[in-house]
């Protein structure tokens, strides 16, 4: 199953570009990990010192071992040297998913690939 982790993260708005840059070790070696889809920070453009965090992972096993490697700890580090001042990230399971747009281009709130 899917895990999804998603959320923000505030710093000095004088110091939120130089975080980003000095992270980018960090989320390159998440990358490397087993079933890393996407680890990605990104700049709020209109709240001054927030960033987005968004991870994709194949599996929940592959989330734990994230968890248990060095690449999670030392990014743990490096926020906390770089003066987060706050921090709302949640992990979600993904039991389904699918397009947007169904196979007539129509988008669609609902699931319509479930049976």
């Amino acid at each position: 199953m899917t895990v999804i982790v998603a959320g923000t993260m505030e710093f000095d708005p004088e110091t939120v570009e130089q975080a980003l840059i000095s992270a980018r070790p960090h989320i390159e070696g998440a990358y490397t990990e087993k079933g890393c889809i996407h680890y990605a920070w990104t700049l709020d453009p209109l709240n001054p010192g927030r960033i987005y965090v968004y991870e994709e992972w194949e599996t929940q096993d592959d989330f734990a071992a994230h968890l248990a490697s060095h690449w999670y700890t030392d990014m743990g580090a490096h926020i906390r040297k770089t003066g987060v001042k706050t921090a709302a990230v949640k992990k979600y399971r993904v039991d389904l998913s699918e397009p947007v747009y169904d196979p007539q281009g129509v988008p669609r709130a609902d699931f319509f690939t479930a049976t």
